[in-house]
């Protein structure tokens, strides 16, 4: 079973790098790249981790930021998706495994009482 992925997002520590402290320093170098946000979606793009993200935007960041998408998004494993494998149970194996096959009971046959 393949791992389930996730993601860190980097783009506030790339930004600092490049000596831009503020979030709106991003408004005016993506309208030069035709891309219109408002203050309010730059502010968490840069803050908040994207779910989804349009192509041009992450290309116009790369421009911006004079970057690659590895220094922008690190995959990660997802925490807690990691499965352990179930422990059998004392003296065998899980009785779901085998089914009960020759365990059953025979079933109880009632028959009539002889009343004389």
């Amino acid at each position: 079973m393949a791992a389930k992925l996730d993601y860190h997002w980097h783009l506030r520590k790339v930004m600092a790098d490049r000596g831009m402290f503020s979030t709106t320093d991003l408004l005016p170098a993506l309208a030069e790249r035709g891309i219109t946000l408002s203050s309010s979606q730059v502010y968490r793009l840069v803050v908040e981790r994207p779910e989804r993200l349009s192509l041009k935007i992450l290309m116009a960041l790369l421009d911006i930021l004079d970057c690659t998408m590895d220094d922008l998004i690190e995959p990660i494993a997802a925490a807690g998706t990691v499965k352990k494998p179930k422990k059998a149970a004392v003296g065998g194996s899980a009785p779901d495994a085998e089914g009960l096959g020759g365990l059953r009971p025979k079933r109880a046959r009632i028959k009539g009482i002889d009343r004389s």
